[in-house]
């Protein structure tokens, strides 16, 4: 192939040693061999990318092997029912996979495959973002292949499809998730005609498995501002139908002109707020789910107005069920995002000056190692627009933080266990197991807590000794 005059060419852009062996492989085996969608888009965006996918007009197994082979690398993992390989080179995780066009069926997202040219390989692509292609033979090293204009769009912040919208997201539905994605990550705005067919297509969503919608849901909350997705999903009708429960917290209701704050919202700056401090997924769910049960809770007192008496711990009880529905991982994670969505309201209880040590220990103990992150999420929860509220708001979590650090350096209390255990009551009585352990031990937990005893083993053995033979002799 020559040289096209008025082609854009971007050899800097290839310049990592596996691209040269990919161009050698274009030549000696007479391959047309590209590079296509993120990692060109990424490197206009001046963004790194680790993810390469290569695209080959004929069989992209074939060339993923001859690379392979090129540089040393014994591990080819094929997916011959994609038509698809990857090689892993360092850092970099490098897709192989033949130009193709696709169709597909009404019940599935799994295309109909066939071969294709590297224009109809760009035409299924998703976004003309991720259309980009750059050439790998040498005769035309680097140049850029936008027959979409997906250039233009990466400049404009646009997000739009090389194909009709509403073929893109009806044969892939995940697609409308993807857009969402990007333009989270991105600050992209979604063009109209695309953003038209989120809502006309968002019943197909439901072809879509629950694992591959959360691993976008996740790519989203670990944006700098995910409020920017999750405002999308719920404009467009998508969120009723993957995360209803969040999106039954939109609304306000008003009775005798005392109206609640929209919790939906409130939701999204709690989130969007969290995301400042910290890069833990977790905590960003936990912020996402910390007022879930609020709609189950919403009650109306002529007295005292709106109350959510109790959402804190229907909360709680609500994540195992939402975190098994959305198919994430119903272990440490999960337990550690049901206990600050159950604590989220304790601190700011203990403003009071009066408050107790016995109260700001329980907080420290049922806390425990994630007593920074529960501070950080009601720190978060902040979200008044009156600078008074909010000096007002944060002088109290100030009063808070101190207490609890003079009760910590004083009474040892972080991560802590109580000094007897289940075994150690059991061989002192002489006891099996059964529910006079739990009661004894509560009993010294107890005293502990309420400042009775100190949190020393000798006094928690013998008000053990004490209480001990008092239960079991009454």
């Amino acid at each position: 192939m020559e040289k096209q005059p008025n082609a854009t060419y971007l050899p800097d852009a290839l310049e990592l040693p596996l691209f040269k062996v990919l161009g050698q492989i274009s030549i000696q085996f007479n391959k047309e061999i590209f590079v296509i969608g993120g990692y060109a888009r990424d490197y206009l965006l001046g963004k790194e990318c680790k993810d390469i996918d290569i695209v080959a007009v004929g069989s992209g197994i074939e060339v993923a092997e001859v690379f392979a082979k090129e540089i040393g690398v014994e591990n080819v993992i094929t997916y011959q029912n994609f038509g698809t390989a990857l090689v892993r080179v360092g850092d970099y995780n490098v897709e192989f996979v033949g130009a193709r066009k696709e169709s597909y069926r009404s019940n599935s997202r799994k295309p109909i495959v066939e071969n294709g040219s590297l224009l109809e390989d760009q035409l299924r692509r998703d976004f003309t973002i991720n259309a980009l292609s750059l050439n790998l033979n040498p005769n035309n090293w680097g140049e850029l292949i936008d027959p979409f204009g997906g250039v233009a769009d990466l400049v404009s912040g646009i997000l739009k499809t090389p194909n009709n919208p509403d073929v893109t997201f009806s044969d892939d539905p995940l697609r409308m998730l993807r857009a969402v994605r990007f333009a989270t990550t991105l600050g992209f705005k979604i063009e109209e005609k695309t953003y038209q067919a989120l809502s006309t297509n968002k019943e197909r969503i439901k072809i879509v498995s629950a694992e591959r919608i959360v691993e976008e849901l996740n790519k989203m909350l670990m944006a700098t501002q995910p409020s920017i997705g999750f405002k999308l999903l719920f404009n467009t009708g998508l969120l009723d139908i993957i995360f209803p429960e969040f999106a039954h917290l939109q609304g306000v209701d008003i009775m005798n002109g005392q109206a609640h704050k929209d919790n939906f919202y409130h939701t999204l700056k709690v989130v969007d707020n969290i995301c400042q401090t910290t890069d833990n997924l977790w905590l960003r769910w936990a912020a996402m789910l910390h007022d879930i049960a609020k709609p189950a809770t919403k009650r109306y007192d002529p007295k005292i107005g709106w109350t959510f008496w109790g959402h804190e711990e229907l909360g709680a009880r609500m994540t195992p069920k939402i975190f098994q529905k959305l198919k994430l991982p119903t272990n440490e994670k999960m337990k550690y995002v049901q206990k600050l969505v159950r604590l989220h309201l304790r601190p700011i209880s203990l403003v009071d000056e009066e408050v107790t040590d016995s109260a700001i220990r329980r907080l420290i103990v049922d806390a425990g190692e994630d007593l920074e992150d529960l501070m950080k999420l009601c720190r978060a929860d902040i979200t008044t627009r009156d600078e008074a509220k909010m000096d007002k708001y944060l002088a109290n979590y100030k009063y808070v933080e101190k207490k609890i650090e003079e009760v910590m350096e004083r009474d040892r209390l972080r991560n802590w266990q109580p000094p007897i255990t289940g075994q150690i009551i059991m061989e002192t009585f002489d006891l099996q197991p059964g529910k006079e352990i739990g009661i004894i031990k509560d009993m010294v937990r107890n005293a502990i807590m309420d400042g009775i005893i100190p949190n020393e083993y000798e006094a928690a053995f013998d008000y053990m000794l004490k209480v001990g033979n008092k239960l079991l002799k009454g």
